[in-house]
């Protein structure tokens, strides 16, 4: 190794060990109390992985092994000390420690199939995500406090079905017009409802006291139908929760554009460029009067109520999830089929009344096969449009006519911008 190689591999490890060991060491000061080290021991850890590392080049792994055996009593002394004074020692502590000489190590191995340049930010990287996880125990732990029982079911049975069933399933078509593939049904499955999932979780992780924000922009990601419906329900009771719905409406509904452009750039990234677009004026133009309507209002708006949410997981949501995607693509297949491009439309007109992730799969996947760019453009922002119409009279019947107004004028700035942009695709 070249002694320059050599300086930045030691000069990395001991950053990596500081990075480390200053998060221990707030740590430890903070609560007060004896630990295996700090801002001096981590780095001091670090250096003997790395030195252990680089005798190794020429003495064989023996050293590397020797200094691990070494590290290894010393945690297990230490934590036989804090177990002695305390119920809960825990072994995070111990845990980071051996990381941060296996970092060290990583820095001079021999024989690493990683060129110097990514392995070095390889440790760097670890380093952080390491401090980053000692530094956020207590939100992570409150996170983890508001996640239910059932939440924790079906995410675990929702694995399952994604990791043992999915692989299981045939990778071919059936059915009328030859379009369903199990395979493929299962994994747009997992697609949509993974996405919903995390916007589902950072509802429950961003708790009340993010209010208006988590409510629009993160209920967007879950269902903008399910905080259309709820906040209108609530504006009806009461007067003063009028302004507060619009604006969480208008928030979700503009995040249902930005949501759908995700979901095109992961199953068909070539189709993005022409859906960007009309799919994000129609986003500005929502999140836009939105805006407008919060900084005229925001004296009236009080504490976001709660909107409830299915959790995406579910089978059974999930499962309907599926077979609504695997019925949209036979009749937007079947359409396209006898009447054209005027039936995909038609379609996807149709399909958008009740959800937007089905035909913008199901068009996508058209696509891919040879559908013209501008047709597949056109079907879903026309279904996306669909659907932010269908919002608007939702908000109406369960809001009454003073939440209507609101929403329908955030919605029809973002129809406009979407109909302007979709008369230059056509």
């Amino acid at each position: 190794m070249a002694f320059e190689e050599i300086f930045w591999g030691f000069l990395i490890a001991l950053g990596a060990g500081a990075l480390i060991g200053l998060q221990r060491q707030q740590s430890r000061d903070e609560e007060k109390g004896p630990g295996v080290g700090g801002v001096r021991t981590f780095p001091l850890i670090a250096l003997a992985g790395a030195l252990s590392a680089f005798i190794a080049h020429t003495m064989g792994m023996w050293p590397m092994l020797g200094a691990m055996a070494m590290i290894g009593v010393f945690l297990a002394i230490s934590q036989y000390q804090e177990s002695s004074r305390s119920a809960d020692p825990g072994v995070t502590t111990q845990v980071a420690a051996l990381i941060t000489f296996l970092l060290g190590v990583l820095a001079l191995a021999p024989e690493i199939p990683l060129p110097v340049g990514d392995r070095y930010l390889l440790i760097v990287a670890s380093a952080g995500v390491v401090m980053a996880l000692l530094s956020f125990k207590e939100p992570l732990h409150r996170a983890v406090a508001r996640i239910s029982d059932d939440d924790l079911y079906a995410t675990a049975k929702f694995v399952v079905l994604a990791v043992v069933v999915l692989p299981l399933l045939p990778n071919r078509t059936y059915g009328p017009f030859n379009v369903v593939n199990p395979f493929n049904v299962a994994l747009m499955v997992v697609l949509i409802s993974g996405m919903s999932f995390l916007g589902y979780i950072a509802m429950r992780i961003a708790g009340p006291r993010h209010g208006l924000l988590a409510t629009g922009m993160l209920g967007g990601l879950v269902s903008s139908t399910a905080v259309t419906v709820s906040l209108a329900t609530k504006a009806r009771e009461s007067s003063a929760v009028v302004a507060l719905a619009a604006v969480a409406t208008l928030l979700a509904s503009s995040t249902m554009f930005l949501r759908m452009l995700v979901v095109i750039g992961v199953i068909n990234p070539p189709l993005l460029p022409s859906l960007a677009w009309p799919l994000g004026i129609m986003a500005l133009g929502g999140y836009g009067t939105a805006l407008m309507l919060y900084l005229r209002s925001r004296q009236a708006l009080h504490e976001v109520p709660p909107v409830s949410y299915r959790n995406p997981l579910e089978l059974g949501t999930a499962s309907k999830f599926g077979l609504f995607y695997a019925v949209v693509i036979v009749v937007a297949k079947g359409a396209q089929i006898v009447l054209g491009d005027q039936g995909l439309y038609a379609s996807s007109v149709l399909a958008g009344t009740t959800d937007v992730d089905a035909i913008t799969l199901s068009v996508a996947r058209f696509h891919q096969e040879g559908l013209d760019t501008r047709t597949a453009a056109t079907a879903i922002t026309a279904a996306a449009m669909t659907n932010t119409i269908v919002k608007a009279a939702l908000a109406g019947w369960f809001g009454g006519w003073s939440l209507a107004a609101r929403v329908a004028l955030g919605l029809g700035v973002a129809l406009a911008g979407g109909a302007l942009t979709l008369a230059f695709i056509a």
